[in-house]
């Protein structure tokens, strides 16, 4: 639990830097599949992507906005069912 306090003093007094980092990490791997279509590094897109879901949801939940809360803890969702697939342990 200690460990976990700590991490949310970091968060807390990094937020602007780490929610930057977060959009900017959306923004490109969203640009990545975009540019590159279907020759995309879909594992390494999914799995970018849902790192900057769990960045944002962590800001969210620290700043108790429960709209981005909502949306990024979805992107995390979403991230995961696309490592699956990308991975082939699902099928469409």
């Amino acid at each position: 639990m200690d460990l976990l306090i700590q991490l949310n003093a970091v968060v807390t007094r990094n937020i602007r830097a780490i929610e930057m980092t977060g959009v900017l990490m959306r923004i490109f791997s969203f640009s990545l599949v975009s540019w590159l279509g279907p020759q995309s590094p879909f594992l390494f897109v999914w799995t970018f992507n849902t790192i900057d879901a769990v960045l944002l949801s962590w800001c969210a939940i620290i700043k108790q906005d429960r709209a981005y809360t909502l949306l990024n803890v979805f992107w995390v969702g979403v991230g995961i069912v696309g490592m699956f697939r990308a991975t082939g342990f699902m099928h469409s």
